[in-house]
Parts: C-alpha cells; sequence; structure tokens
C-alpha cells in the first residue's frame, strides 16, 4: 500500500511486527502522559490502576524509565503477573482500606487506565503533594497550590495591564475576630483585607 510519509511510523530491525503493533495505539497512550506530565524520569514512583492492555505496557515503560512501579488494581490475583513478569515494585489491591491506607501520599504520579467507571477520591490520596493523576483517553483532571515568586510578579504586572482586582472589604485590627466569624458564615465579598497602617495611627499614644 501506499501512505503519506508523515503518518508513517519506522520499526527498527530489532521490533516485531507483531507485538510491536500494539505500541501504535496502547504504547503511546500511557508513553506520552508519562513524558508529557515529567514522570518519566528515574527515581519517581508511579502507580498503575488497570493491568490490562495499557496498564501491562505502562508498567513496563515506567520500569524502563528507572521508576519504582506499584500496580493498582480490583484484582488481587493479579498480583503475581504485575510482579513476577512485568516487573512492578509492588501490588495494592485497591479493595482493601489498609492496603490504600497504608500508601497515602506515596506517588509521584498515577497512569490511570481503567476505562469501567470507578471512584478516583482513593487514587488522589495515593499522591504526594503535587503529584499527578492522569486518567488516559479522558479530561485532564489537576490540582495546583500557589505560584513562585517569578510567576507572581507577572500576575501582578498582568493584573495591573487589565485593571484585575479583588473585590474587597478594608476592616481594622479590632474588627479581625468579627470578620473571622462573619467568614465563617461564608458572609465576605470577596476578602477581607486588613488596614494595618491606620489602625496602627489610630491606636498611638
Amino acid at each position: 500500500m501506499v501512505a503519506n510519509q508523515h503518518y508513517i511510523v519506522v520499526f527498527p530491525d530489532n521490533m516485531p511486527l507483531d507485538a510491536g503493533a500494539p505500541l501504535l495505539c496502547a504504547g503511546i497512550t500511557v508513553y506520552s502522559p508519562l513524558k508529557y506530565f515529567g514522570l518519566a524520569e528515574p527515581g519517581k514512583h508511579i502507580g498503575v490502576v488497570g493491568l490490562g492492555g495499557l496498564g501491562h505496557v505502562a508498567v513496563k515503560f515506567a520500569k524502563a524509565f528507572g521508576a519504582k512501579v506499584t500496580v493498582i488494581s480490583t484484582s488481587p490475583n493479579k498480583m503475581k503477573e504485575a510482579l513476577e513478569h512485568l516487573g512492578a515494585d509492588s501490588f495494592l489491591a485497591s479493595r482493601d482500606p489498609q492496603q490504600m491506607q497504608a500508601a497515602t501520599g506515596t506517588l509521584d504520579g498515577i497512569i490511570d487506565t481503567v476505562s469501567a467507571v470507578h471512584p478516583i477520591l482513593p487514587l488522589v490520596g495515593l499522591l504526594k503533594s503535587n503529584g499527578k493523576l492522569i486518567m488516559v483517553g479522558r479530561k485532564t483532571v489537576a490540582g495546583s497550590g500557589i505560584g513562585g515568586m517569578k510567576e507572581t510578579q507577572e500576575m501582578i504586572d498582568f493584573a495591573a495591564k487589565h485593571n484585575i482586582t479583588a473585590d474587597i472589604e478594608v476592616i481594622s485590627m479590632d474588627y479581625v475576630n468579627t470578620a473571622m466569624e462573619r467568614l465563617a458564615k461564608a458572609d465576605v465579598r470577596y476578602r477581607f483585607v486588613i488596614d494595618i497602617g491606620n489602625t496602627l495611627v489610630a491606636t498611638k499614644p
């Protein structure tokens, strides 16, 4: 057959056509997020959810990148396959609360290959701070804490340029307790700002 060279992938001589064929779908589906989200680095601890067509390849890629790999599955009978055949470092039975609790906050990233409906909150709990949960073939679920100094300056400059400010209520220091009570009731639009300068001037002897 004749094909446009843009859509042709060259197989090296040592890549078998049969066993290599699924990599053009399952392989790139897990390889791409590992690379894109910074998880293709030695020393990372990667969780792979589901040990099927995508999951088993994800384990192989993560190990090849030098990562520690934990397979997470609802099927405990897949533990031997994960550890002995695919070379995973550990196995988590996702329906075992004790195992999941023991692994809390241990993973740098999770590649979730399961297409069936399943809870993701237990998976989020396995992540370290700034860890990434990637659900392949779906939309991205991401978290963000705060930015650094360079980005904060960039944000302030951008806000000044576009006249973006917060809607505030200015208060004095002696109003702080009341403000906290109002905050607990969500009775603020949208931020309290303490005027420390005027408070200090007003309280000078």
